[in-house]
């Protein structure tokens, strides 16, 4: 069985981070993604999707998107349901993610000096498996331009 989902859209709040009582982080935002149709008047429309993401990924999402980030983002559907204090049951479908992407430069000064360089977090880093780094600088400084650069 497959349940995989990848979106690119634009956040239409500033995520929310919260912790667990044990510590862990977790951020919460809404994707609005346009669909590929037009309605009967020739306008897009578009779906507001609830996304989750944990642990380290989820406190860069909320230092580095606010409201109206472009972002790509790859996980799964998750269904679930709580009581309400009316005692409602509520059902929920959202989207785990394991993987956003900041698919836009980030405006204005860095504040952080860690900051991903890749523009986004994946569950794994990526590892050079062939041994000669065409981009390894032995910790000298790159001389590039913003002209250089494809966004």
């Amino acid at each position: 069985m497959l349940n995989r989902t990848i979106l690119v859209g634009r956040l239409t709040k500033d995520p929310e981070l919260r912790y667990t009582p044990s510590g862990v982080a977790v951020a919460t935002f809404i994707l609005a993604v346009n669909r590929t149709f037009t309605n009967n008047q020739g306008e897009k429309e578009a779906d507001f999707l609830n996304c989750v993401v944990w642990l380290r990924p989820a406190e860069n999402v909320a230092n580095f998107l606010k409201k109206g980030s472009l972002a790509g983002v790859d996980g799964r559907l998750q269904s679930r349901s709580y009581e309400d204090q009316s005692g409602n049951r509520i059902f929920v479908t959202e989207v785990v993610a394991e993987s956003v992407q900041f698919l836009e430069p980030k405006s204005g000064s860095s504040t952080n000096g860690n900051q991903n360089n890749n523009g986004g977090y994946h569950g794994q880093e990526n590892q050079n498996k062939g041994g000669n780094d065409p981009f390894a600088n032995e910790g000298k400084p790159i001389d590039i331009s913003d002209d250089d650069l494809p966004f």
